[in-house]
C-alpha cells in the first residue's frame, strides 16, 4: 500500500510517499481501500510539529472508502461504503479502522462528497448545534467564511434562524459565502471587521464569532461580541493565540471556548447522529458541497501549500 507521512516534522516538502506493507484487519476492525481523503489543518499542525505525533508520522485523519476485509467479530461488510474523520493515515490507499470509527454512507452520496462532508461537516454541525446552539435573534460572524467550514457554517446558520455575516478576502469569495447564506459580508483586508460588525448590529455586537484563524482575529473578535457573547475559536491557521489575561472577558462577561471534534463524537451515538444529519442533507440537497480541487496522493505536499496559502474556497482532497 501506499502512504503520504513525514519521517521528520517541517514544511510541505516533509511530506513523502512510500511503499509499506497492507495490513491486516485485527479483531472487529476493518481494511478499507480509499477513495478519497480530506485535507485539512490539522494534518498541517501534525506536519509542522504543533501538533506532535510519534515519526514517523502518517498523515490524514479524514476520507471515504470501501471495505475490502474484515477482522474476526467485525459488523462491517466486504464492499460496504463507509466514511471517517478520525483515522490516522487516511493519506493512504489503504486504512486499517475500528469498525465504531466509520460510518455508513448513503446512496446518492459519492466518495468525494463523503470525504468532504465528514469533519468539515461535523464540525460545523456541532458548533452550530452544540457549542452555540444557533436560533433566530442570533447574529453569527464567520471567519474564513469561504472556506470549507466557513461555506458549511454560513448554510446552517442560515437554515437556523440566525443572521450570518462572513468575513472574506475578495469580491469572489465574497459571493461564494453570499451564495451559502452569509447575509452580509465584510472584507478583512480592506476593512475593519470589528467596526463593520459593531455598524451592522447598531453597535451591540455578534452573539457568537465561529473563529478558525486565531492569532491575527482574536483580538478583534472580542472587540465586537455583545456582553454574555461566545467566542468560539477552532482553529488558527495564522498562528497560535498568544496568552492573555483572562480578565479581559470581563469586558462584557464574554464566554471564550477551544472546542474539538473529537469531544462532539466522544460516543457512537453521537458519531452517529451528527455524520447521519450531515450525509443525510448532503443527500437531499440542504448542504452543498464545494471541493476546491482534487489531488492525486504524489500532490500532498502542493494540497498543503494550497491550504496554508488560504486562497482555498471550499475542500481540498486527495485520491490514492
Amino acid at each position: 500500500m501506499r502512504v503520504a507521512r513525514v519521517g521528520a516534522v517541517g514544511g510541505p516538502e516533509a511530506i513523502e510517499v512510500v511503499e509499506i506493507p497492507t495490513p491486516s484487519p485485527g479483531p472487529k476492525q476493518g481494511l478499507v481501500r480509499v477513495e478519497a481523503a480530506g485535507v485539512n489543518f490539522i494534518d498541517v499542525y501534525h506536519r509542522s510539529g504543533l501538533y506532535p505525533l510519534p515519526l514517523p508520522a502518517p498523515l490524514g485523519l479524514e476520507g471515504s472508502g470501501v471495505v475490502d476485509s474484515t477482522g474476526e467479530g467485525s459488523s462491517l461488510r466486504v464492499g460496504q461504503r463507509v466514511a471517517w474523520s478520525r483515522v490516522a493515515g487516511s493519506y493512504a490507499s489503504h486504512v486499517v479502522a475500528a469498525d465504531d470509527a466509520l460510518v455508513s454512507v448513503p446512496d446518492g452520496v459519492d466518495a468525494q462528497q463523503a470525504a468532504a462532508a465528514m469533519l468539515q461537516g461535523m464540525t460545523a454541525h456541532y458548533l452550530t448545534h452544540s457549542t452555540y446552539k444557533l436560533g433566530p435573534g442570533d447574529v453569527a460572524l464567520v471567519h474564513g467564511a469561504a472556506g470549507g467550514v466557513g461555506l458549511l457554517l454560513c448554510q446552517m446558520g442560515r437554515a437556523l434562524g440566525a443572521r450570518v455575516i462572513g468575513t472574506t478576502s475578495s469580491a469572489a469569495k465574497a459571493e461564494l459565502a453570499r451564495a451559502a447564506g452569509a447575509d452580509e459580508i465584510i472584507d478583512y483586508k480592506t476593512q475593519d471587521f470589528s467596526a463593520e460588525v459593531k455598524r451592522m448590529t447598531g453597535g451591540l455586537g455578534a452573539s457568537v464569532i465561529y473563529d478558525s484563524v486565531g492569532k491575527d482575529t482574536v483580538a478583534g473578535s472580542l472587540a465586537c461580541l455583545r456582553p454574555r457573547g461566545m467566542l468560539v475559536l477552532f482553529g488558527q491557521s495564522s498562528g497560535p493565540v498568544p496568552p492573555f489575561e483572562p480578565s479581559k472577558l470581563a469586558a462584557g462577561s464574554f464566554f471564550l471556548t477551544r472546542p474539538a471534534l473529537h469531544h462532539y463524537t466522544a460516543t457512537r451515538k453521537e458519531l452517529e447522529l451528527r455524520a447521519g444529519e450531515v450525509l443525510a442533507a448532503v443527500q437531499g440537497g440542504g448542504l452543498r458541497l464545494r471541493i476546491h480541487a482534487t489531488l492525486a496522493l504524489d500532490r500532498a505536499a502542493e494540497a498543503h501549500r494550497l491550504l496554508e496559502s488560504r486562497q482555498t474556497s471550499g475542500k481540498l482532497l486527495l485520491v490514492p
